[in-house]
């Protein structure tokens, strides 16, 4: 059944043709992927799907009781809107009850002998009693907490930006709709919480509209994928992978079609010129025809993203750190690190939001300075480095002479010389548009123009951080090409794990509290190393009883009598614990307006929650030396 169409939608942007009378439909329970080039719509069509932008013509259709969640691929918040504000908004009656509920909960847990704040969250829970909230509440912890969120008096705008993306994430899971729309969900989110957002996708109940430069995500999530192209919309049965096989069937088709009528073009123009007699009526359909053919467009050639650009030549001595320390926040990010980049590497730097990976990158290019240790750069090393928040673009330039800054020629591997002009359009950039000015490009194609800039100063080295965010798959499919043959050396920090499993062969892994582990590998050969190694600790911890397996004598940490008891049986006290905690929560629900026993169950129940707290920080810092232990 259909919960939303879209009819005849017609939109330009300058001379640009975004939407050329599109039409589509979505379906209950749908899983949608939106694709394209940058700067063919993408985010517009999100924007007029949501109602916060237009279409010159056509219109939608849906149910009057339609609900819709956004995701912005960049959340902006106003002034003083708190995390809990935002994730628990919105007038939907069970929001509203968890809203009031969680406020009530935050006041009492400041001033818990307060009689008006118990009687406050006494009415707070016959609300959620009433909107049968309960289920939802214990959902949305659970997503709050797999997100790393547990702070709800911050302002969301003085968060980070991927605490901001998370906060939003979390929002648009937790509030009810029938169409979900995604605009880059895995911009700014670790590979962690990549893995475990496929798997809350898979459960969502209502529909799914997304776009993502992410391949493996799109290729699990989806099961449909919509082509925004030159201003039309194709539709395709299945996931990623089909989407290019059936994509390749189409232009493939295409190309015969038009093979076909120039052939006809040919001969009707022959046939003219040579003057062959007829009637005029006939005559003159037969011009009618031939204007008509020439008149007919083809299909769009697609240019490639060629970027088989020369480099200067690199010498044997690349990059070599030694005994390098560094601290953020008090906080050790990494101590005494060593680190040896060698001619042609592909290495690729992995780990969780915060841990250190553009810092370590940064100290590499001796952009930072560490705490202590070396870094010392050979001499014939010229760095292009592509940043996460690139550096600030003239807005008012024109796209051609943001380039000719760099360079107005370039060499390409087999000696020849490319302009600059000529170059923009190997990067999808047509002559009409290299003359745009930089304030109106997309996002993706800023993106684009500035990983260009990089490539035309012939570097030989490249430092890419987070490179995929807002490149559509197109621009990373050639990108991808362009460094497997790229002879210089490559370190990338990146959460993508297609572009990981093409690029690189050895990583570099943050795994917290300042370890760093090598691995020889691309990042599935890791992820499938990690799963190996889970699986061992589970079937030890099950056979805990029977003899251990003998370790090499270079071993020097284990863990202690007392500390391998109470790792036995946290997992059952932690247990225990959250059941006290829930059990008292319906105590104090069916306490009712006897405030003497609110004010004592309550204050049993923050005694149980610091307990709890402190189980399960002692949790973590045993796991940390258990997988300490096993990895030596």
């Amino acid at each position: 059944m259909s919960i939303l169409d879209v009819d005849d939608l017609y939109k330009t942007y300058g001379v640009q043709t975004l939407f050329d009378h599109i039409s589509f439909s979505i379906s209950e329970g749908e899983r949608i992927g939106l694709i394209g080039v940058n700067g063919t719509g993408k985010s517009t069509l999100l924007n007029v799907l949501t109602g916060r932008d237009s279409a010159e013509s056509g219109g939608m259709r849906h149910a009057n009781a339609f609900r819709l969640e956004y995701l912005p691929q960049t959340p902006v918040f106003e002034d003083g809107v708190t995390a809990l504000d935002h994730i628990y908004g919105g007038v939907s009656p069970i929001m509203a009850a968890v809203r009031n509920y969680e406020q009530a909960l935050a006041q009492l847990e400041k001033n818990p002998a307060d009689a008006k704040l118990q009687e406050q969250l006494l009415k707070r829970q016959q609300q959620m009693d009433a909107a049968n909230a309960w289920d939802a509440e214990a959902a949305a912890k659970r997503i709050l907490t797999r997100l790393g969120i547990h702070d709800f008096d911050t302002p969301a705008n003085e968060c980070s930006g991927g605490q901001k993306k998370r906060i939003a994430l979390a929002r648009a899971l937790i509030q009810p709709a029938d169409l979900l729309i995604l605009d880059e969900p895995t911009n700014h989110l670790d590979n962690a919480i990549i893995d475990w957002l496929e798997e809350a996708l898979d459960q969502y109940s209502g529909a799914l509209l997304m776009v993502t430069h992410d391949r493996y995500f799109l290729n699990r999530v989806t099961k449909r994928i919509l082509e925004l192209d030159h201003g039309k919309l194709y539709s395709y049965d299945g996931n990623y992978e089909l989407f290019l096989e059936k994509k390749a069937e189409r232009e493939a088709h295409a190309a015969s079609g038009e093979v076909k009528l120039q052939n006809q073009l040919r001969r009707e123009l022959a046939w003219l010129r040579r003057g062959a007699k007829a009637r005029s009526t006939k005559q003159k359909a037969r011009v009618e025809r031939v204007h008509q053919l020439q008149e007919h467009k083809g299909p769009e050639i697609k240019q490639s993203v060629d970027v088989a650009l020369g480099s200067t030549r690199l010498g044997k001595k690349v990059i070599e750190a030694e005994q390098l320390s560094k601290h953020f926040n008090g906080r050790e990010l990494f101590h005494e690190f060593n680190l040896l980049v060698t001619p042609g590497e592909r290495l690729g730097i992995i780990g969780g939001n915060g841990s250190g990976k553009t810092t370590l990158l940064n100290i590499l290019a001796k952009r930072l300075n560490p705490d202590s240790g070396t870094v010392a750069i050979g001499e014939t090393v010229k760095i292009g480095y592509y940043t996460q928040e690139h550096a600030e673009m003239n807005e008012d330039l024109t796209v051609i002479d943001y380039i000719k800054e760099a360079a107005q020629v370039v060499r390409t591997d087999d000696g020849q010389q490319v302009t600059a002009e000529q170059m923009l359009e190997r990067f999808l950039f047509s002559r009409p548009r290299q003359r745009t000015f930089i304030r109106k490009l997309s996002g993706g194609e800023h993106k684009r123009l500035y990983l260009l800039r990089i490539l035309m100063t012939e570097p030989n080295v490249l430092f890419l951080d987070e490179p995929t965010n807002d490149l559509d798959t197109e621009t990373l499919t050639v990108l991808e090409d362009y460094l497997l043959q790229f002879p210089g050396t490559v370190l990338a920090v990146s959460h993508d794990r297609y572009f990981l499993d093409r690029v690189v062969d050895r990583l570099i892994v943050f795994e917290g509290d300042g370890r760093i582990r090598r691995f020889e590998g691309n990042y599935s050969e890791y992820m499938d190393e990690r799963k190996k190694e889970q699986a061992a600790a589970v079937k030890t911890k099950a056979n805990k009883k029977e003899l251990p397996i003998q370790k090499p004598a270079a071993k020097k940490k284990k863990l202690t009598y007392k500390e391998q008891q109470e790792w036995n049986g946290i997992e059952d006290r932690i247990a225990s614990l959250e059941e006290q905690v829930e059990q008292l929560k319906k105590e104090i629900a069916q306490a009712g307006s006897d405030a003497g026993k609110v004010q004592e169950f309550y204050k049993k129940q923050q005694e149980m929650e610091v307990k709890l707290d402190q189980a399960m920080e002692r949790w973590t810092e045993l796991s940390l030396k258990v997988e300490e232990i096993e990895n030596q």
